[in-house]
């Protein structure tokens, strides 16, 4: 079971965006559609009643999730997904080329689909739901890494704390290092920071760089939800991770960094289905599984 799903924040669009993602990477498919009840919902969710919540599906063997929700949040680039494609296949820049031409459609590209130093081919687009992706032929320093991999930029109030928070992330989830490059003394104001990164967190990688003169940092727009083994691994990442009390709600708790998180036990899909679960979770800040009876 995948542990950390990155969570993307849609704007009534989940549904179709997951539709969307599964038609056009390989091994696409919808897992589990969870619907908001038709019910006794807050006046602010009203309107969203019966439709669906969140939506769990595939892409290449990785397991992602969107919520359906309003316009308060969208991603941004702070976090993005590197997609690998294997040096090795002969059909690699091809396969990369139609899934970019999908991907663009409606979208805007950050950095042209073109050779590069470290990478053959290369091209990062924001698709036209505000998702971003970063492809690429081969993998960090020639080493293999998962066709698809959440990275994250440190940028704006979040400048030159990659380091940090790689170190910090690492030993709360038992996580190892993997390729680490660092702005030379002759960067200027980056010297020393993180150029590239990546990291493993409960058997997943993970990237992450330092992002000078970027205007945009985290926010809910994406999230990592972790699957937590009960109460106690619960409170204990709870206790670590969560930074800002105002941000707690219903198990969303945003870092020291600024990276929004959201700790759910493993059972949380049953404990939905108890009476008046949803106003139970509603009303939690940190989740409480007796809570829910």
């Amino acid at each position: 079971m995948q542990r950390i799903v990155p969570n993307i924040w849609f704007d009534h669009t989940a549904e179709e965006a997951a539709q969307f993602y599964t038609s056009v990477f390989p091994d696409g498919r919808i897992v589990q559609v969870q619907h908001y009840p038709s019910e006794g919902l807050p006046d602010f969710q009203a309107g969203m009643a019966g439709q669906p919540v969140t939506v769990e599906f595939d892409i290449g063997g990785y397991r992602m999730m969107g919520i359906n929700a309003g316009a308060e949040f969208a991603p941004n680039p702070s976090v993005s997904f590197f997609v690998h494609f294997d040096p090795a296949d002969a059909d690699a820049h091809a396969r990369l080329d139609e899934l970019w031409a999908r991907l663009s459609e409606g979208g805007t590209a950050l950095m042209p689909l073109q050779s590069y130093d470290f990478s053959p081919h290369y091209g990062w687009i924001q698709d036209r739901y505000g998702v971003s992706w970063q492809l690429m032929v081969g993998g960090p320093g020639g080493e293999p890494r998962p066709f698809i991999m959440p990275s994250l930029m440190f940028g704006h109030t979040a400048q030159g704390k990659a380091k940090e928070a790689i170190g910090f992330y690492t030993w709360l989830f038992a996580g190892d290092l993997g390729t680490v490059s660092l702005y030379p003394d002759g960067a200027g104001s980056s010297a020393g920071q993180v150029m590239y990164a990546d990291f493993r967190l409960r058997d997943q990688w993970f990237a992450a760089m330092d992002a000078a003169d970027q205007t945009f940092t985290f926010t809910p727009g994406v999230s990592l939800l972790v699957w937590c083994d009960g109460q106690k691994e619960l409170d204990r990442y709870w206790e670590q991770l969560s930074a800002v009390p105002e941000a707690e709600q219903c198990g969303w708790c945003v870092d020291r960094f600024g990276l929004s998180w959201q700790l759910v036990p493993d059972n949380l899909n049953e404990l939905m289905t108890r009476p008046n679960a949803y106003a139970t979770l509603m009303a939690q800040k940190k989740i409480e599984i007796s809570a829910f009876g």
